[in-house]
């Protein structure tokens, strides 16, 4: 009777640890930017890329522009006491992570009471509602749209996604993906937002005339249905895979392609936010990703995949300084593309690559698209979400959708054909 009972606790505590002790508590939780001033000092704030409690969401590689970073509560105290001891500047932009999110989620509930048939984008929708809202296009608009599913994820859900067409086959296509970090619940509706302006708004079937668009708006579903489960979880970023032998869940999906695979800004630490996975393509997610890439025959001319947060459009190469060839026309739509958003209501991105304008991480899925599938161009776009961090109000909603939708209606142009000096 003794031994089952200490089975029984072994289990219970790996139960709970997966779940609680290496899930970082947002309560307590700061938002610190900060200044450095010499090299010294940038090398030693990046002495913290990877530590388990830091969660870096830019590491620009010039002094001149700040670093961001979460700091979990009980390591804060003493990383401003360092960076006070070596002279570097910061200042909190967000005073308590949890109470910023808690408070979003009361909003949230709040809006689901006052609208209890969930209309999409009026919140953050649930992965079974934007399954039944994509189902439901099908049902309404069948002769431009259809659904698809690329795989399963590791907790059996559907990973479902749209064509929209105006028929024919072999067409040059344009594909876009969001959420495959779970907490950036903006990129997912920034995706249904375009979907829903290109099957039940006529006005833009000339978007789609003579090109081919696919889009999964949540390539993640099983990080972010956690995310959903209650505020505590709200920052979760991974997949929810588990492994033999580690208390640890999920891997970075965004380090998990193969395309210079953990060769820099990944962490084989299976309970670092950042974890690479035991191999590249070890993720469901991303093979289903992979597989539905390769089988369009070279088809798709454009790849984007939507992000938060930082204002940021950025290209490959993310592991390395170095510039692909093609630099000078991913910067030209890239810059065409941002123009046009801006005009909506003056949104700014700044442009480059990965490794030279925000940090360097291998392994992601824009670098995989086009230095692997062979994909003309591939962006990772980082909506705007600068005062909120991840939780972004559902006020941000319609705003990031409209700007965001311009800027498609770019890369659609260029996935047409039309050079980029005419876009």
């Amino acid at each position: 009777m003794k031994v089952h009972l200490i089975i029984l606790l072994f289990f219970s505590l790996c139960i709970w640890t997966q779940d609680a002790a290496y899930l970082p508590s947002i309560y307590g939780m700061q938002g610190l930017r900060i200044s450095c001033d010499t090299e010294l000092q940038l090398k030693y704030v990046r002495n913290y890329e990877g530590s388990l409690g830091f969660d870096f969401i830019k590491i620009p590689r010039v002094l001149q522009k700040p670093i961001e970073v979460l700091v979990v509560a009980e390591k804060l105290q003493l990383f401003k006491n360092n960076l006070i001891a070596n002279g570097i500047n910061y200042e909190v932009f967000l005073e308590d992570v949890g109470a910023h999110i808690d408070k979003q989620f009361a909003l949230e509930y709040d809006e689901r009471i006052v609208n209890p048939k969930n209309e999409i984008l009026k919140t953050f929708p649930l992965y079974n509602e934007i399954t039944l809202y994509l189902e439901s296009l099908q049902n309404s608009h069948s002769d431009i749209l259809q659904t698809f599913t690329i795989g399963k994820s590791f907790e059996n859900r559907d990973i479902i996604g749209v064509k929209i067409s105006s028929g024919g086959s072999g067409k040059p296509a344009l594909f876009i993906d969001a959420g495959i970090h779970a907490r950036e619940w903006i990129a997912p509706t920034t995706a249904i937002y375009a979907i829903k302006q290109l099957a039940e708004n006529a006005s833009n079937s000339y978007i789609f005339d003579n090109i081919d668009i696919y889009i999964v708006p949540c390539l993640n579903p099983d990080g972010y249905e956690f995310t959903h489960r209650n505020s505590a979880n709200r920052m979760w970023r991974k997949t929810r895979s588990t492994k033999k032998f580690s208390p640890c869940v999920g891997v970075d999906a965004n380090r998990n392609f193969d395309f210079e695979w953990m060769t820099v800004g990944a962490s084989s630490n299976p309970c670092s936010e950042t974890y690479a996975g035991v191999t590249a393509f070890s993720e469901p997610e991303t093979s289903a990703l992979r597989d539905f890439l390769l089988s369009k025959n070279n088809t798709i001319k454009v790849y984007i995949t939507f992000h938060s947060y930082g204002n940021f459009l950025l290209h490959p190469w993310g592991y390395t300084e170095e510039l692909p060839t093609n630099e000078p026309t991913l910067r030209c739509v890239a810059d065409k593309a941002e123009n046009k958003l801006s005009q909506k209501r003056g949104t700014h991105y700044e442009i480059g690559s990965s490794t030279n304008v925000l940090y360097a991480a291998a392994g992601g899925s824009d670098d995989w698209a086009m230095g692997v599938a062979g994909i003309e161009l591939a962006y990772t776009m980082e909506l705007p979400s600068q005062r909120y961090g991840f939780a972004a109000p559902r006020s941000e909603i319609i705003p990031v959708g409209q700007e965001t939708f311009e800027a498609i209606k770019i890369f659609a142009k260029y996935v047409e054909g039309v050079k980029c000096q005419d876009l």
